[in-house]
């Protein structure tokens, strides 16, 4: 099979490496997190005119049409940027909104968030689950003329900054039941929600949002109110697929940072790169990272097809990535020694995205117990 980019790949291949190599070194990157509200919108209104917010959406919404594949090529780059803006988010939200949606829906959200001008977030995450589930026991009630919405979301990526939530809620059923689930459209400052921002530990936004008796129309309801457990188990795997590009991109940022310092560093009058014990721990970081590289791209090569493969080859893309992105997290901070620690050198702050990018919405559990119920 050829695995050569195609130019419309190549082409925003090289688009997002200038953009990263022009505006987002690391001093400004660190200026941007301690900000409020953590990013750049003037960086958010750039990736709208370079067409980035229009990737992955239909072009008979303005978008471009894009694959998984094309998605993941622009996270890899973003994951040697350490980019912060609120992309993932945004873009998980459309994806519902095309994927659920009808006409109507789709014409009215998804050309303002193309255009910078809306931004969603997927509000699927609560505490209280069992591992291997998609856990929902927000609540939602029909009432005259709609739907009535309480629960709480913990831990929603960019939740703060959204204008529109995408919010996962139970109209009837078990907490971890299949059926019974539906996809909302609720406006982040309608009446009852309540929503706290934070900080999180690799430099991103999450909220945590309540939802007391929200009342919103069945206008705002993604196809059926108890049948959306497939969507949002795509969903989910979409930014699976996401984050594991986005480790990629931190993997190897890791090994060419980590390259340069062993060919620079001095100790006991040689470059500690000379010495071959540390060599070695170099291959250990390329060869974590290639398998990983390889599944990733399976994964998102196959993200549309069978629902049973595409949950088997995110699995195992999920399961890897994490795996690699610990060796090579931990090798590359053992190797630069106690500065790889510091918020001044961005190895501590790649090392701190690996770790949490598994947990992003991980709603599936564990990946390997999801490999073997997908290969059952």
């Amino acid at each position: 099979m050829d695995f050569a980019l195609s130019g419309f790949q190549q082409l925003l291949k090289e688009q997002a490496e200038r953009f990263i190599e022009r505006d987002y070194d690391f001093e400004q990157r660190r200026a941007l997190v301690g900000s409020e509200p953590g990013y750049s919108e003037a960086h958010w209104q750039t990736f709208a005119e370079l067409g980035w917010l229009g990737l992955p959406f239909s072009e008979d919404v303005g978008g471009f049409g894009g694959t998984a594949a094309d998605l993941g090529l622009l996270f890899e780059v973003f994951g040697r940027g350490l980019v912060v803006e609120p992309y993932l988010a945004s873009v998980l939200g459309g994806l519902a909104v095309q994927r659920g949606g009808t006409a109507g829906q789709q014409q009215a959200i998804l050309p303002g968030v193309i255009a910078g001008e809306h931004k969603l977030a997927l509000a699927s995450t609560e505490t209280g689950g069992r591992r291997g589930a998609l856990h929902v026991a927000t609540h939602a009630k029909r009432v005259s003329g709609g739907w009535q919405i309480s629960g709480h979301k913990a831990v929603v990526l960019h939740g703060a900054s959204a204008d529109t939530l995408v919010v996962s809620a139970r109209s009837h059923g078990a907490a971890d039941a299949t059926d019974g689930i539906g996809l909302f459209l609720v406006p982040a400052k309608a009446l009852g929600v309540t929503c706290r921002g934070y900080a999180t530990v690799d430099d991103l936004r999450a909220a945590d949002i309540t939802l007391n008796a929200v009342e919103i129309g069945d206008d705002a309801v993604l196809g059926d109110p108890a049948g959306g457990y497939n969507l949002l188990d795509w969903l989910l795997d979409r930014a699976a697929l996401a984050g594991c590009a986005e480790a990629i991109g931190c993997m190897a940022a890791l090994v060419d940072r980590t390259a340069e310092y062993l060919r620079t560093r001095e100790q006991f009058g040689r470059k500690i790169g000379e010495f071959q014990v540390l060599q070695h721990r170099l291959v250990d970081m390329y060869m974590a990272l290639e398998p990983a590289r390889a599944l990733t791209l399976a994964a998102a090569l196959r993200a549309d097809g069978p629902a049973a493969e595409r949950q088997r080859l995110v699995a195992a893309a999920r399961q890897v990535c994490a795996d690699a992105g610990r060796l090579a997290g931990q090798t590359a901070v053992q190797l630069h020694g106690g500065i790889g620690v510091t918020d001044e050198l961005d190895v501590a702050h790649y090392f701190k995205r690996l770790t949490l990018l598994p947990q992003w919405f991980a709603d599936h559990g564990q990946p390997l117990d999801r490999f073997q119920s997908a290969s059952a």
